[in-house]
């Protein structure tokens, strides 16, 4: 994989915890700050993904109301539980 290189601004806390990580590690700061926003675009970009699905099913129509979830949960461990809503 080509990386390339570019600046990025952080307080100087969180500086000195990177140093402290890298050197407990026995990795460069380049390595953790690469992962760390590798698994920040990771989670981000899956919920974003997830939230346009959502809001594309609602457009068609395809929802489950907040009074049916409402009860759907308060029922979760009870003799009675009830079975997921289904969208409409």
């Amino acid at each position: 994989m080509r990386s390339t290189t570019f600046t990025v601004r952080v307080g100087s806390a969180d500086k000195r915890r990177l140093e402290r990580l890298a050197k407990s590690t026995g990795r460069s700061r380049s390595f953790l700050a690469a992962e760390a926003i590798k698994e920040y675009l990771e989670v981000n970009e899956w919920q974003v993904a997830g939230i346009r699905s959502a809001i594309a099913s609602l457009d068609r129509g395809q929802g489950v109301g907040h009074a049916q979830v409402k009860q759907w949960v308060a029922s979760w461990g009870s003799r009675r539980e009830r079975p997921r809503p289904k969208p409409s």
